[in-house]
């Protein structure tokens, strides 16, 4: 039995044969070519192909995997009609009078490493969906397919990493578990991890060969390691893991329908976090009371110009719907740091977490900010839509915003459209909110703790930097008594107060912000029943005597 450790990017155990996935790259030839229009005409071809094949990629994520992952693909198309790109190539193919295949394949590695060395983690990551697009253009111009199917049985796929393309092309019922040497948090390949439920390890040292190739192998999830040819007892061991795992989702169903309500009588909403309207029917699959935070963003950062009214409005009225009279509540426009559309022509920012983002955008580009919020108060007629608003730091923002919104209620009336009442609640993610946030109590119906951006803002801690993994610390002391001081601040000001982060479905911390007094957790639709579980065991003042005490 050989064990290799890797990063969890999603719990649970798996059990079946590896097989290794590389890469279906050819050695490039340079050739010599005196007709060298002809070598851009055979490039441009090659780009109408990759178009077409990336759309019907599109449509094949858009029904397997919903919107938001599907939105690679109309990256990647975007990205084969960028200048810089376009020209190197065509530049190469002139001056150096070259082949198209070897123009792509130099130009591809020129971008990818300029990509690599940018300190910035969400453009490093770009430079895997350059290779990406190469290596498809490649396979063109040489008259491959640049399909290849991953595994027709199902298996542990193990690779270096894999592409969008590649991922998208798996037949999902055959997928057990991802397990890549290479990767983030935030590669495609977790992220379809993360939605899919299965377990995935990332940066995993093992080699990918005929040593592990179609040998029997159990990944653990939950611990980040992959036994490959395990001993009985260890196999016997993970098999009964397995079969627990198995017995708890099926008795964690009869909680669909149950409320999150402690011991002592406490009643703790959950509610679900999620990216786009597909995801509703995970959302009501595992009986959320509620959504908690709708990402607007994803409306943006999937298209190539700004989302009209008319298409905002279609989407917020779908949801509201769809729930029923229950409550949505959507964050306005969260644009900037890590989350970029080129449609924006946002500056390049030194510091992009702490810059022109979110909330600072909305303010200053008004026009942009009405126009969603326009499309949010006609969609409130169908349902119990509610609005919070990101990265908030001040009153003055908050009074601003205000204002803002009764001018957009004026222009509704005179046009004599139909609008409801929306509560108007802020998000909690900026130290300076959490510490006034007795006075930001009094301008709003609710807040919403972002504890990702809290946490690496108050430990000065980019959470996307791996390098820094071992001095972030979720549970750090101060991160939980600024969380604890928001909720008193919330009650005192008869408003509630939730989570809507990372830390909101960490089973660890359910029972202590039950004993806080946080009102609601809206955690990914997956765990939305272990979490109603954990609360529904909580005993608050048995807690706040032994645990809230010690932490705070």
């Amino acid at each position: 039995m050989n064990v290799y450790n890797g990063k969890s990017v999603f719990g649970g155990i798996a059990i079946g044969k590896i097989r290794v996935y590389k890469k279906n790259e050819h050695q490039v030839k340079r050739s010599k070519t005196e007709n060298t229009e002809e070598e851009i005409r055979r490039f441009h071809g090659a780009i109408e192909e990759a178009k077409k094949q990336l759309g019907q990629l599109y449509e094949k994520a858009l029904k397997e995997v919903g919107e938001s992952s599907a939105a690679i693909f109309e990256v990647h198309q975007m990205m084969l009609e960028d200048d810089d790109f376009l020209e190197s190539v065509e530049n190469m193919i002139r001056t150096q009078k070259v082949n198209a295949e070897y123009a792509v394949a130099a130009a591809g590695d020129n971008f990818s490493a300029m990509f690599s060395a940018m300190d910035d983690e969400y453009m490093k990551e770009r430079a895997a969906d350059i290779k990406d697009i190469s290596e498809r253009l490649i396979s063109i111009l040489d008259g491959r397919s640049g399909q290849q199917t991953l595994t027709d049985e199902p298996a542990i796929i193990v690779a270096d990493d894999l592409a969008p393309s590649e991922t998208v092309q798996l037949d999902k019922k055959n997928v057990r578990s991802f397990v890549t040497v290479h990767g983030s948090v935030n590669s495609h390949t977790a992220i379809l991890a993360r939605t899919m439920g299965i377990p995935a390890l990332i940066g995993t040292d093992l080699p990918l060969d005929e040593q592990i190739d179609g040998k029997m192998a159990v990944v653990d999830g939950n611990t980040g390691c992959i036994y490959v040819e395990p001993d009985e007892k260890t196999l016997r061991d993970m098999k009964q893991k397995l079969a627990e795992e198995q017995e708890k989702r099926e008795l964690l169903l009869t909680l669909k329908n149950e409320k999150g309500i402690t011991l002592d009588g406490k009643k703790i909403l959950t509610y679900a976090n999620i990216g786009d309207s597909k995801d509703l029917a995970a959302v009501l699959q595992n009986g959320a009371e509620g959504i908690g935070l709708f990402r607007s963003e994803f409306l943006y950062l999937e298209k190539d110009t700004y989302p009209t009214e008319e298409e905002q409005f279609r989407v917020y009225k779908t949801v509201a719907e769809t729930m029923a009279g229950k409550r949505v509540i959507i964050r306005t426009l969260d644009i900037g740091a890590d989350k970029q559309a080129d449609y924006f022509q946002l500056k390049k920012e030194e510091n992009p977490a702490m810059g022109y983002r979110a909330i600072r955008i909305c303010l200053t580009r008004t026009e942009v900010f009405k126009t969603q919020l326009r499309a949010l108060l006609r969609a409130s007629v169908y349902g119990k839509l509610a609005v919070m608003y990101p990265m908030i730091t001040s009153v003055k923002e908050v009074k601003k915003i205000k204002q803002i919104v009764e001018e957009v209620k004026e222009e509704l009336k005179q046009e004599g459209l139909e609008f409801g009442d929306m509560e108007q609640g802020i998000m909690i993610e900026t130290p300076a909110a959490a510490v006034i946030s007795d006075l930001l109590a009094e301008e709003v119906d609710f807040f919403s703790i972002g504890t990702n951006d809290l946490t690496q803002y108050m430990l000065a801690i980019d959470r996307q930097n791996q390098e820094l993994d071992e001095f972030f610390d979720a549970h750090h002391r101060a991160v939980l008594r600024l969380i604890y001081q928001t909720v008193q601040n919330a009650h005192r000001a008869g408003i509630w107060c939730g989570i809507c982060g990372e830390l909101g479905g960490d089973l660890a911390l359910t029972q202590l912000f039950a004993a806080m007094g946080v009102d609601e957790l809206s955690v990914s639709p997956g765990n939305i029943l272990p979490v109603r579980k954990a609360i529904r065991e909580t005993d608050t003042g048995k807690i706040r005597e032994e645990q809230l005490k010690k932490w705070l």
